[in-house]
């Protein structure tokens, strides 16, 4: 389940019906009234009996959300960090040839995360590439960097948000051309949007009986994963 639900937001005096939607900078509400306020500014977040109170400035506000309200008040309180997101973990092998984003690499560094080049003499699959895309030239590259990722593995197209040098419906469509399906977009920066793609769990078997034997000796093998892993997740993770 997502972070967006219909519900009733009671403030100042007044109740109202309508969705409210958990971002990643806002809690935001569309109805009648409408509302946004930014996480930052969010002093406290309880749930209680399904309803999520939040206090912002010197005003209340209560979501009558149901059971997922406190699920927002732990999302709200204790907010996932970036590698979260991108699901980095401890030894997972990274390639972010491109990105220029320093925090980024020192992040994954202290993750843990063995980080490889693009380019390898050895053809290592990696468990995540992270693809800079900053014009629909650079979703041309997929295919050939399907190659890199072992089967269960992802790539993340990082993009300039709200550019129209390249677009999320071209993205998509540049992955599905690849045999990718997307499944996941967050909030990679103030100013970059990571879309993720992953092989589809069908054509995974098939995948593997084509890798080079030592990429299988380093791990690159498929892993059971559910068909609903391949939902497309919440664009506000």
């Amino acid at each position: 389940m997502g972070y967006d639900a219909s519900c009733t937001l009671r403030i100042d005096g007044t109740a109202t019906e309508g969705t409210a939607w958990l971002e990643h900078q806002d809690l935001v509400f569309r109805g009648p009234l409408r509302l946004a306020i930014p996480l930052a500014e969010i002093r406290q977040a309880t749930a209680v009996d399904g309803v999520l109170r939040v206090l912002f400035g010197s005003r209340t506000a209560e979501f009558e959300i149901g059971a997922p309200a406190a699920r927002w008040a732990a999302r709200i309180t204790n907010p996932p960090s970036r590698l979260d997101k991108l699901g980095v973990k401890s030894g997972m092998r990274v390639v972010a040839t491109g990105i220029r984003d320093t925090s980024f690499m020192t992040e994954l560094k202290a993750r843990g995360a063995i980080v490889r080049p693009l380019r390898s003499r050895t053809d290592e699959q990696v468990d995540l590439l992270f693809h800079p895309a900053g014009e629909r030239s650079a979703l041309e590259e997929l295919e050939a960097l399907k190659r890199r990722i072992h089967p269960a593995g992802a790539i993340w197209v990082v993009r300039p948000k709200g550019s129209k040098a390249i677009t999320e419906s071209e993205t998509m469509a540049a992955g599905k051309r690849a045999g990718l399906v997307d499944v996941k977009v967050v909030s990679f920066s103030e100013t970059h949007t990571a879309e993720k793609f992953v092989i589809p769990v069908a054509d995974r078997p098939r995948f593997e009986k084509s890798m080079p034997r030592a990429n299988l000796r380093h791990g690159g093998r498929a892993s059971a994963v559910p068909a609903r892993a391949l939902r497309r997740g919440p664009r506000h993770d």
